[in-house]
């Protein structure tokens, strides 16, 4: 996440509008800490978009490594297509980022669902069925803000809970429902403490499930609390049997962890969608073929692959961005 009734959950700092509106007005500064803008030919599925010859468009993104992945893929897919793009990726905060897009310093930004729904436009309520939520957002940010949500990936980088392999061994379990099956003592979780005290965390999550916190559920005593990040190698570990996660880090792929499915429709749904400003989507119309087949592409394992390449192995965002397009025959 990382953002959004959890988007990334405490691990963004909100920073106030008025410093980000400076920072975003320095372009050299921007630009200088976003890094080189890589771009080939565009090949394959959009070898025959239209150019973008004579477009100036600026792109953001906010600053972990999932959406500075994507915001690099759209600035070298734009490039690519024959945009001037200038790179304003890697903002300090969901609502920074935000703001600079209400207010024009930025055009397109890849932003999920229910960030959308939940954080931006005010609901309380996230709408189970993706398409359903797709679809409010769409509408209601448009009309509002005119904002164009286009088309949304299959990712969905949501809150899930992550067992090891002896666990899933242990109780062959692969679903959230199943933990209702176990022994009290063997309830045990690793959480990030910000998510132990939200109505919409923990406490409705165990309560859909019917093992409400509680001697009967799941006892105080059987709670591992710890900072952001720490919850991957705890979970690993064995100091839990289930931890919190979000589903598309990398940590999953690298500590062997499995998400168990959220099979009563608990956790908002993120999907990912390129927001572009109106205007600019009213004059140049071929970006969305442009990002549509790349869109299509963007499952929870890629995602997934793709975050480990920066989290796990160290590898700078832009390079994991442009190799991927290039592999998947985007460009050349």
């Amino acid at each position: 996440m990382y953002d959004a009734w959890r988007r990334r959950r405490s691990r963004l700092a909100l920073v106030s509008v008025v410093s980000v509106m400076a920072l975003l007005l320095s372009s050299c500064f921007l630009g200088t800490a976003a890094g080189p803008i890589r771009k080939g030919e565009l090949a394959g599925p959009v070898a025959d978009v239209k150019s973008l010859d004579g477009l100036s468009i600026s792109i953001g993104s906010k600053n972990f490594s999932e959406n500075i992945i994507l915001g690099k893929m759209a600035v070298t897919l734009l490039a690519s297509a024959g945009a001037d793009v200038t790179d304003l990726t890697n903002i300090p905060g969901s609502a920074a980022a935000r703001q600079a897009q209400i207010e024009g310093q930025i055009e397109a930004m890849w932003e999920y669902t229910g960030t959308g729904w939940i954080t931006y436009l005010g609901h309380t309520k996230p709408i189970p069925d993706e398409k359903k939520q797709y679809d409010a957002v769409r509408d209601e940010d448009l009309e509002k803000n005119h904002l164009v949500w286009l088309p949304p990936a299959p990712m969905n980088n949501t809150y899930g809970f992550a067992i090891t392999p002896e666990v899933k061994k242990k109780f062959g379990i692969t679903k959230l429902s199943e933990i209702q099956k176990l022994p009290v003592a063997q309830r045990t979780f690793c959480v990030e403490s910000e998510f132990t005290n939200r109505p919409d965390g923990l406490p409705g999550m165990l309560k859909t499930y019917d093992i409400p916190l509680g001697a009967k559920g799941v006892p105080q005593k059987n709670l591992r609390t710890y900072q952001t990040g720490a919850v991957y190698s705890a979970t690993a570990k064995g100091e839990c049997n289930f931890g919190e996660v979000f589903t598309t880090d990398g940590r999953i792929i690298a500590l062997d962890l499995t998400v168990l499915e959220d099979d009563r429709n608990y956790f908002p749904k993120y999907n990912v969608s390129l927001v572009v400003n109106e205007d600019i989507l009213d004059e140049y119309p071929q970006i969305e073929d442009l990002f549509a087949p790349v869109t299509e592409k963007l499952t929870d394992e890629v995602l997934l692959k793709l975050n480990a390449q920066v989290d796990v192995d160290g590898k700078e965002p832009v390079d994991v961005a442009y190799d991927w397009l290039k592999e998947e025959g985007f460009v050349k």
